[in-house]
């Protein structure tokens, strides 16, 4: 017992070092948002300051903020919702009607996300100059989608092997189509593990910022372009620099906090029997 719980204090102090140092980042570019810019470059770093809000005073009269977040909210819940689409029949047929082929593809489809992205921007640009998709909120939604489309795909057919075959095989006996089986039988299973899969998804697009720079300027500029405009070649302002990004990151830190037990429950969906 003694040993247990010896290993037990080590497993929480690692934890919370580990906790601490992810979010140690975070928490510096908070304060640094709260200093002048003389005092966020100071040297050594400055501990101890007087806050002042004038950084998101400047960061919100120079942009439009909530423009730029009505994107990326369009763009992830866009992007999540197509992805889903194309993935949920894609993975159900994987799963349960699988040929030799089957694990070759997906290891084909996640082969994809090692390819840099830079590798395939000409001609992503000019087809989606040619389709009229640039600087058009459809357009990073169709991308996006794309890019986290062997992730979703994978994630539903791990979700989707767990369900044991004999319950669909019985609502087939019952004269279930295939469209009502996966409907009104799968889903409904495996909402837990679509739940967190969409989660991931939502945060994977709003965290997007090659496309999101490279195929929007204005009109459908995303709050990576937001974070991104205050960099400018007269140098970094980093005080107003981490107040645009803290108020980029806002929003999906706080959609992390509120989901995070339906992400836990989703993503350790079917681990236990």
């Amino acid at each position: 017992m003694k040993r247990t719980g010896g290993t037990g204090w080590g497993a929480t102090v690692a934890g919370w070092a580990v906790a601490l140092a992810v979010f140690f980042p975070i928490l510096w570019m908070v304060l640094t948002s709260f200093k002048t810019e003389i005092t966020a470059v100071a040297t050594p770093p400055a501990l101890f300051f007087h806050p002042t809000l004038e950084n998101y005073r400047a960061v919100l009269a120079r942009a439009d903020y909530l423009a730029f977040a009505r994107n990326s909210i369009l763009v992830s819940l866009g992007s999540t919702l197509l992805a889903l689409l194309l993935a949920i029949p894609a993975a159900y047929s994987m799963a349960f009607f699988p040929t030799r082929r089957t694990r070759d593809l997906l290891l084909w489809m996640l082969s994809t996300k090692m390819l840099p992205a830079v590798g395939v921007l000409v001609p992503i640009y000019l087809l989606w100059r040619d389709m009229g998709l640039l600087d058009t909120v459809f357009g990073l939604i169709v991308i996006d989608s794309l890019s986290v489309l062997p992730i979703v795909v994978w994630m539903l057919f791990s979700y989707f092997r767990e369900v044991p075959a004999v319950i669909l095989e019985a609502s087939r006996m019952d004269g279930a189509t295939q469209v009502e089986e996966l409907i009104h039988v799968l889903l409904p299973l495996c909402s837990p593990g679509i739940a967190a899969t969409a989660l991931l998804s939502i945060i994977l697009c709003w965290n997007e910022a090659f496309w999101s720079l490279n195929l929007a300027t204005v009109n459908a500029a995303t709050l990576t372009a937001f974070t991104a405009s205050f960099s400018s070649p007269e140098g970094l302002f980093w005080a107003k620099l981490s107040a645009a990004s803290t108020l980029s990151i806002a929003p999906i830190l706080a959609f992390g906090w509120m989901t995070q037990r339906q992400m836990v429950r989703g993503l350790s969906f079917g681990a236990v029997k």
